[in-house]
């Protein structure tokens, strides 16, 4: 290890809300002051209000304000970010981030590393086949790839190449202090709820759908069944026409972007994950901690964290007349409720805590610090 607090330079597309940045702000607040420093490069831009859930006073955020497309200017910025920090470790992060490798093998960056964290809009499956190429030849110049799910892992080795030795696995922890169930005892309103940024890829429009056609179908859930969206996106104004059009405002609430989000999941009975890709599902990870029962697509690593039928129930993206059923065991079934979301709170204890992640990634940086890759 070396003698001065490992310096690691993270690379993303854009630093706002989201799982991908949650799990960056876990990380850096998490690892040892003492010894680690950060500096946080973001492509284009980054939230300064998110920012500001960084409590570590040892990292610096840098903007390099890429334009769409090809910029070239975004090369010349990240060659002096590297030659000016000169960090121990290289940290990219997703397809968007990748290529920066290649500046990290330039400076001669002791240790290089990119994540893995999930899927987008324009290659849901990864079966994009110049996105495959560009992750087999750019992965050359990187050390180690971190796959937050096993589906991802199975991909970088399988479909893209990677080397089995350059790959390894480490799933998103969650802060079950901050996120712990809430009291004994019910509300007097059931709560489905949903949180994510409302794009595409969240699919929250599937939700909405399936929900406002339970409500026509059973009116005598008016009054006892309601839901809450947190989050907000340019899905937001579809989201609302469906349900407006349905006539089912009174039922709905749109939460907007939250700073409570423990406080949000604790008002809720049920979550539901609508996506139409995921990796590790932070939000998912937050809601079996706070003690819900979870139904979710089964994307991604979604059935990673999810124990179909234990902790929560899988179904199909777009399977209108699944997540309906599901929807109705929960609101018929409160002691399916109470079982479910205790075996969910019990697998995040033993398999995904914040604890467990650290030291995971604590050890792959202090091995690529020391060349010990």
């Amino acid at each position: 290890m070396t003698a001065d607090p490992i310096r690691i330079v993270h690379v993303l597309f854009r630093f706002d809300i989201g799982g991908l940045e949650n799990g960056v702000i876990n990380l850096v607040n998490r690892l040892e002051e003492r010894s680690y420093s950060h500096v946080i490069v973001c492509l284009t831009d980054y939230d300064r209000t998110y920012c500001r859930r960084v409590q570590a006073t040892n990292v610096e955020f840098r903007a390099l304000h890429k334009r769409e497309g090809n910029d070239p200017r975004v090369w010349a910025q990240m060659w002096r970010v590297l030659r000016e920090t000169r960090p121990h470790v290289l940290h990219t992060r997703n397809f968007a981030a990748l290529e920066m490798q290649t500046l990290g093998l330039m400076c001669g960056v002791k240790g290089r590393v990119h994540g893995e964290h999930g899927w987008d809009m324009n290659d849901l499956d990864g079966s994009n086949r110049k996105y495959r190429i560009a992750r087999r030849i750019l992965g050359h110049c990187a050390h180690r790839f971190v796959a937050l799910s096993r589906e991802l892992e199975r991909y970088l080795v399988d479909t893209v190449r990677i080397p089995r030795r350059k790959v390894v696995q480490i799933y998103n922890g969650v802060d079950d202090v901050k996120f712990h169930p809430r009291p004994e005892g019910s509300h007097e309103m059931l709560t489905v709820g949903t949180v994510g940024r409302m794009k595409a890829v969240k699919n929250q429009t599937f939700l909405c759908r399936v929900f406002v056609a339970l409500m026509r179908r059973r009116p005598e859930l008016a009054g006892r069944v309601s839901l809450i969206l947190v989050g907000s996106g340019p899905l937001e104004q579809d989201c609302r026409s469906i349900v407006n059009e349905a006539d089912c405002a009174a039922h709905v609430l749109f939460r907007g972007d939250s700073d409570a989000v423990a406080d949000d999941l604790r008002s809720m009975d049920v979550f539901v994950l609508p996506s139409l890709a995921e990796g590790i599902s932070n939000t998912i990870l937050e809601a079996m901690a706070t003690g819900l029962p979870v139904i979710a697509t089964a994307v991604g690593g979604n059935p990673d964290l999810v124990a179909d039928g234990e902790s929560g129930l899988l179904l199909e993206p777009d399977d209108d007349a699944a997540l309906a059923a599901a929807l109705e065991r929960y609101i018929d079934d409160a002691a399916l409720r109470q079982r479910h979301g205790r075996h969910g709170r019990e697998r995040v204890e033993s398999h995904f805590s914040l604890a467990t992640m650290i030291r995971a990634y604590d050890a792959e940086y202090r091995a690529l610090a020391a060349c010990r890759t």
